[in-house]
């Protein structure tokens, strides 16, 4: 089954998310909003945490690097991506309206966080 099921009728959609179907057991969930059209967020890597990023409003393009290569995923509504440990991802609101919902495998730890990109591709190049 996927992760993210929506169901229509006249009375509106209804989405879920099935955590049985993700690759971790969440422990934190947070929301994104009210972020300027154009504006980027993010730019940081996990040491440890994983995610699903999930586009509940608008469109959000997300930029995923691995240390070499780079991807980039254009999310619409009900649609998510996987963050893995060690990637660096930043996100690009594109509306103006957007809402981005963040599923994580790990409580929040400030500890977790590379948020310079320089030191980021110097531990990935200590690890190839």
């Amino acid at each position: 089954m996927a992760p993210m099921v929506t169901s229509h009728d006249l009375r509106g959609s209804l989405s879920a998310l099935d955590f049985s179907a993700l690759d971790f057991s969440p422990e934190r969930v947070f929301y994104v909003k009210d972020v300027p059209k154009n504006a980027e967020r993010g730019n940081h890597a996990h040491r440890k945490t994983q995610q699903y990023l999930i586009c509940l409003e608008g469109e959000i393009q997300v930029k995923l690097f691995d240390g070499s290569k780079e991807t980039c995923h254009l999310l619409r509504r009900n649609e998510m991506v996987f963050v893995d440990k060690m990637i660096w991802d930043s996100q690009t609101y594109l509306t103006g309206r957007d809402i981005l919902l963040a599923v994580c495998s790990t409580e929040y730890d400030p500890n977790d966080y590379i948020t310079d990109i320089q030191e980021f591709k110097k531990i990935k190049g200590s690890l190839q």
